[in-house]
């Protein structure tokens, strides 16, 4: 036993090892910085440290297998005792393990440095009072259950060459919806910015600052078009209303003055029950 030990000893198994695994630990600690920086997934971390886990056993065998002299990497039964540069080796390797304990030593006080320390009861109670007297001057921003934001309706059309259709359907809502009394809407720039988008609901409602959103689509066929609209409810993601409307591709703008009146007619419902509507705007979807 004593013989093996003194062998591992004398061709830097021992060495190897701690250089190995000092060196593996700077790396993981490097790496966590960088991935973190570029939002990769932990799964790369792990990779890593499952690789480097790995190569442990290969390194320690390497080191017993070869020795590094002046003509290169040799075998171990290759050389003769005489022209060993162990000893040398030992000297490179102390070095080099130092040097990587160093910068350990340097990164666990770099850590501790940085750990935030913890609160005591004075500071908690001095955050308390400053927080109190902050508040009043920053009031918490209500959303308004009357509130709608109103987004690009959807061409949905085989050729899709219905865009200026949806985008005017989507004006023309915004025009009346605003005219409502009591009903706060979010304005054309804000709900066009999400055109094209894949956002979902509730990043669209908590981004414009409004409990439902309407969305639509535009598809035609032959001289035909069917307008869909629903009325989504921001907070749980549910439908609160939907209709769909089917005319022939006649005058444009007199269908987008019809359909977007009915539209507003049945939305005053929901939002604001209270209001009547108004029965020149009131339309009835053809069949």
């Amino acid at each position: 036993m004593r013989r093996l030990v003194s062998e591992l000893q004398r061709r830097n198994v021992f060495r190897i090892a701690i250089a190995y695994v000092a060196v593996s630990w700077l790396l993981l600690q490097a790496c966590g910085l960088i991935f973190d920086a570029f939002d990769l997934p932990h799964v790369a971390m792990r990779v890593l440290f499952v690789l480097l886990l790995l190569g442990f056993v290969p390194a320690l065998i390497f080191s017993w297998v070869y020795e590094i002299t002046p003509d290169g990497l040799k075998r171990e039964t290759e050389i003769d005792s005489g022209q060993s540069i162990t000893r040398l080796n030992d000297h490179k390797l102390n070095f080099i393990i130092i040097g990587v304990l160093a910068g350990v030593v340097a990164i666990l006080l770099v850590n501790q440095y940085r750990r935030p320390h913890p609160m005591t009861a004075e500071s908690a109670t001095r955050l308390a009072s400053t927080a109190q007297s902050v508040a009043p001057a920053n009031p918490t921003v209500t959303r308004s259950k009357a509130s709608i934001a109103v987004l690009p309706f959807t061409d949905m059309s085989q050729a899709k060459d219905q865009e200026y259709f949806s985008d005017g359907m989507s004006e023309e809502l915004l025009n009346l919806l605003a005219q409502v009394p009591g009903l706060h809407v979010a304005g054309r720039t804000s709900s066009f910015s999400f055109k094209g988008k894949s956002a979902g609901i509730a990043e669209i409602g908590n981004a414009l600052n409004v409990a439902t959103v309407l969305e639509g689509s535009v598809r035609k066929s032959g001289n035909r078009l069917r307008i869909a609209a629903q009325l989504i409810n921001v907070a749980d993601g549910y439908q609160l209303w939907s209709q769909t409307y089917d005319r022939k591709l006649t005058d444009v703008f007199v269908m987008q003055d019809e359909i977007a009146g009915a539209v507003v007619d049945a939305l005053k419902l929901k939002l604001l029950p209270a209001q009547r509507p108004d029965a020149t705007r009131r339309f009835v979807p053809s069949p």
